[in-house]
């Protein structure tokens, strides 16, 4: 694989074209000095069960890997904590309020955006909401519903993180 920073050809201080992979974590301008780091953004996946033990699946309405499952979130905003930000993004996709979260695990990601492949941290959290049958697809969400948990085929996730997150919740029941 290309470096990440392929498509960033100018330093960002100095405008140089003198602008090279430094290693595998950074660029350099041989101009200026500016070393400019890549590190991974941070994205949240909330796991929301119900009353009857199901899980809350949406399915993407956007690529990457539109059509296929995955699990409410996305990337946490400027000035934003991971619990403020899945509050958001599951506001933002359901409708539906989080009254309390609890960070589960973290998985790296990679998702290919407009031609640039980003590098995230997901960070999972075991959400609780209010109001759970008024839940309906918004935002990035093209459709959403309930699953039982023995009903869920990991494979159906679109998302590297996503699948192996959905194979943990299942292995350990991590909700709980």
């Amino acid at each position: 694989m290309s470096h990440p920073m392929e498509k960033f050809r100018y330093c960002p201080l100095c405008g140089s074209a003198d602008f090279k992979v430094n290693n595998e974590k950074s660029k350099r301008c041989g101009a200026c000095g500016f070393t400019y780091y890549f590190n991974p953004g941070a994205a949240t996946v909330a796991v929301i069960t119900n009353r009857r033990g199901e899980l809350l699946v949406v399915r993407r309405g956007k690529e990457p890997a539109k059509g296929t499952l995955d699990l409410p979130g996305g990337f946490c905003d400027l000035h934003e904590s991971g619990e403020e930000g899945v509050a958001r993004e599951v506001m933002e996709e359901t409708g539906l309020r989080v009254t309390r979260c609890r960070f589960l695990f973290s998985l790296p990601n990679i998702y290919p955006y407009s031609g640039i492949v980003v590098h995230t941290v997901d960070l999972f959290f075991a959400c609780e909401v209010e109001g759970e049958e008024a839940a309906h697809a918004m935002d990035d969400a093209s459709d959403l519903r309930w699953m039982k948990l023995s009903d869920i085929e990991p494979e159906a996730f679109g998302l590297e993180s996503i699948r192996q997150g959905v194979k943990k919740i299942l292995e350990k029941n991590a909700v709980k």
